[in-house]
């Protein structure tokens, strides 16, 4: 009893997560859509079935009239054939159709959806960081096992969304098919196959309608030694996916870094990293089609013998003289029906496996996120002072930076920076040092609000730029990646083509709409100097530059480092930066430094204000 119970409760929890994920769309703002189309898909499966009954009909009486040459009937029943397959073709063309748009319809939402979630409150970052500060469980690839660290959301969103939709939809109209097929057949089955009566122990027996219980008999064993062939199919499709991702996300890597690996000579090191995860990929699949080989073998001989199991039966009372042609075709295909719905389960089950696969990454994804908003909602909430939560509070205030007791950790545990009390004021500009490692850009990310590990309260100004080592460029043209993350349309050709110049890109004034890569297009310093030149357009009072020259030479620095200087000063705001060389240190009035603790302290790092 105890497997039974764990097996039902497995099947309660894996259609509560099927549920839990299919009913938003249903209640969105696209549900009268989206129920009109599923009542319609149901309609359709409904008159095909009963298009099927018809067909049945019609196989006994023109089987009948081949049987007694009545030349009359076998005309007439060919006209009727006509229509009836003329209905069943437009029924089936337009359930294709809507079952279609509304897969794509219910995809469009749930990516829109999803997008929205994983790019609100840095919860995309979060999970970033999340896979690299938990390590993975010893259940990872355990379908229904809660996951440490949801691997590649790209995919997730991607992929598994478009999956989902597709085998919810086709499956649940399937198994909707199976039952209404099975309840209009089997009454049919049964009138027609009369009783089975037999003698033993000098006692006779009748058993009624013979033909449906054997067909629930065949189909019942046929289920049992499919799902114990195809089970292990669950955790290979699982883990397929995730293979998959990976391999695919090592190569846009490197894509994305291939100057860098030309640079090392490292084209035999990622070759290697990628024949690795391929092996992976491969070594799964081959154990996937392994079983799923097992499975068709099964299968195949399950459907041939299905083909003359109920004329095997049937021919006794055929050759007898006590059912006709007709009747006894009429009891093959009833008996069809009977036996494809009640196999429902059989040909279904690698596609029911993949389904099971993509519900538990989803679920897995949806977990994560859903937490990981629910954080960003309580930081928010607590930046608001609408909420007592124990995390750092960044509140956008007066055109001043403040700290109050604030201290940073690591995604360890270990703390790093404790009780910071920091301030500046509009006309100061500050220099951030320290040794590697010691917090430098962690604080800055802190200051941003999007540090997770941080704890009491900062007050940053309004008008506020950070300016990143490596800075993002989306792809497309020049002036979007110049004028992001605000519209385009926002600046004039004449303020976007002086900012490039302000920044030393003057060769790029005339390419504002040429469309790039420019992450990968512009060199390094290039790379900075945009960044800089996005910050130059917008002009913000205060500036936090962590290590933003790294990649210039000196004279360029120096004269970057004037512009951003000016523009602070010049918005009544203040420059804050982290760099190590003498040539940017010129440019500021103090310095906060971070050196080790000693032994025992609260923090690995303090920093001193000097």
């Amino acid at each position: 009893m105890t497997v039974v119970q764990d097996k039902l409760g497995s099947f309660k929890l894996f259609t509560r997560k099927v549920w839990d994920l299919s009913l938003p769309y249903f209640q969105s703002e696209d549900r009268w859509k989206a129920r009109g189309l599923l009542l319609a898909i149901v309609a359709l499966n409904l008159a095909a079935v009963y298009m099927l009954v018809l067909l049945n009909d019609w196989n006994r009486l023109f089987y009948d009239a081949l049987q007694n040459k009545d030349e009359a009937v076998f005309w007439r029943e060919l006209g009727r054939f006509t229509y009836l397959a003329f209905a069943f073709i437009l029924i089936a063309v337009y359930r294709f159709y809507l079952t279609q748009l509304l897969e794509i319809r219910w995809r469009a939402w749930m990516t829109g959806h999803y997008l929205k979630r994983w790019l609100s409150n840095h919860a995309f970052y979060r999970l970033e960081l999340a896979r690299y500060t938990q390590p993975a469980t010893a259940q990872e690839g355990q379908p229904g096992a809660p996951q440490s660290m949801p691997d590649n959301p790209d995919q997730r969103i991607q992929e598994d969304l478009n999956l989902f939709t597709s085998y919810t939809v086709s499956l649940s109209m399937g198994l909707l098919n199976a039952v209404v097929t099975l309840l209009s057949f089997v009454g049919i089955l049964w009138s027609l196959s009369g009783a089975f009566a037999f003698t033993l122990g000098g006692t006779a027996y009748s058993i009624p309608g013979f033909m449906v219980w054997m067909a629930v008999l065949y189909c019942v064993v046929g289920s049992v030694i499919t799902h114990y062939i195809g089970r292990p199919q669950i955790r290979l499709n699982f883990l397929q996916q995730r293979y998959e991702a990976d391999f695919r996300h090592h190569m846009v890597r490197v894509r994305e870094y291939s100057e860098a690996i030309a640079l090392d000579k490292g084209e035999a090191v990622e070759r290697a990293h990628l024949d690795t995860r391929f092996s992976t990929l491969l070594g799964n699949y081959l154990a996937l089609i392994k079983k799923q080989k097992s499975l068709v073998w099964f299968t195949n001989f399950f459907g041939q013998a299905a083909t003359v199991f109920p004329f095997v039966i049937s021919a006794p009372r055929f050759f007898s003289g006590a059912i006709q042609l007709g009747e006894l075709m009429q009891i093959a295909s009833a008996f069809g029906r009977v036996q494809d719905s009640l196999s429902w389960f059989v040909d279904n089950y690698s596609t029911l496996a993949a389904w099971r696969a993509t519900t538990d990454r989803l679920t897995s994804f949806e977990e994560h996120i859903a937490a990981h908003t629910l954080e960003g909602q309580a930081r928010v909430a607590a930046n608001a002072g609408t909420s007592d939560a124990d995390l750092a509070t960044v509140r956008v205030g007066e055109n001043h930076l403040q700290t109050v007791d604030l201290s940073l950790s690591l995604p360890t545990g270990e703390v790093l920076l404790s009780g910071l009390a920091l301030q500046a004021q509009p006309g100061d500009s500050v220099l951030l040092n320290g040794p590697s490692g010691s917090g430098k850009s962690t604080l800055f990310r802190a200051l941003a609000g999007i540090w997770p590990f941080a704890h009491g309260r900062a007050v940053v100004p309004q008008s506020t730029m950070f300016i990143p080592q490596r800075p993002y460029f989306p792809d497309g043209s020049l002036r979007d990646a110049l004028a992001y993350p605000q519209p385009v349309d926002s600046y004039s050709d004449v303020e976007l083509k002086q900012a490039l110049s302000d920044a030393l890109l003057p060769q790029l004034t005339e390419r504002l709409d040429d469309r790039d890569a420019w992450s990968q297009k512009l060199s390094g310093g290039e790379q900075q100097r945009l960044a800089i030149a996005r910050v130059l357009l917008k002009k913000p009072q205060w500036i936090f530059a962590d290590e933003a020259t790294s990649a210039l030479d000196e004279a360029a620095e120096k004269t970057l480092y004037a512009q951003l200087l000016a523009q602070t000063q010049q918005a009544g705001g203040a420059l804050v930066s982290i760099a190590h060389r003498p040539t940017v240190a010129a440019f500021h009035s103090q310095r906060w430094e971070l050196e080790r603790s000693p032994e025992g302290a609260d923090a690995l790092f303090a920093l001193t204000v000097r």
